[in-house]
């Protein structure tokens, strides 16, 4: 696990052990980010949320390609991420120990909202959908923001409350959807 392009190129992050987490493959990463490339300004991005965050590697990736901040949400790997900011000499970060929903919840209380959002939940659990949901609910993404989401490929996906702008599927494990607020 890496950081792909930006000012940390070739970074080696660290990633927690045993398979209760699940890192995006840098091959899916990349494909994500160059799609993204076409799409947004890296160096325009206020804030990311990179939620189910693992080992932080796609807020991380944000802020390596220009992103000014990121706040990072995992309940087991908190730790985790907050080493590896410090291995990067990231700055304008904040790792945030709990439940996603409690965590969302209290951003919105602090009338947070984001250009990017990264939503890596793990798989067959339906917290894509809710994540998704609750990021609407909650008003947390910036009338031109972007939530990116990865799902198992055999997961059904029901989110009408954003507008899905691309679906990418990585053969028969991974989806990718993209989405922005609906206008």
């Amino acid at each position: 696990m890496r950081i792909i392009s930006g000012t940390a190129k070739g970074l080696k992050l660290k990633t927690p052990k045993g398979f209760e987490t699940r890192p995006t493959a840098d091959r899916i990463k990349e494909s994500v980010f160059n799609i993204l490339n076409g799409l947004i300004d890296f160096s325009e991005v206020e804030n990311v949320l990179d939620i189910f965050a693992g080992t932080g590697a796609l807020g991380l990736e944000s802020l390596s390609r220009g992103a000014n901040s990121a706040v990072f949400i995992d309940f087991a790997t908190a730790d985790l991420i907050s080493n590896n900011i410090q291995h990067g000499k990231f700055q304008n970060c904040k790792v945030l120990r709990g439940d996603f929903s409690k965590m969302l919840k209290k951003l919105a209380c602090q009338n947070c909202k984001f250009d990017l959002i990264f939503s890596d939940p793990p798989y067959k659990k339906n917290l894509a959908e809710a994540s998704i949901n609750l990021v609407a609910d909650l008003n947390l993404l910036t009338d031109n923001g972007l939530m990116i989401v990865e799902y198992g490929a055999d997961e059904i996906l029901n989110a009408e409350k954003l507008n899905c702008i691309r679906k990418i599927n990585y053969g028969h494990t991974t989806n990718i959807n993209i989405f922005q607020v609906r206008k």
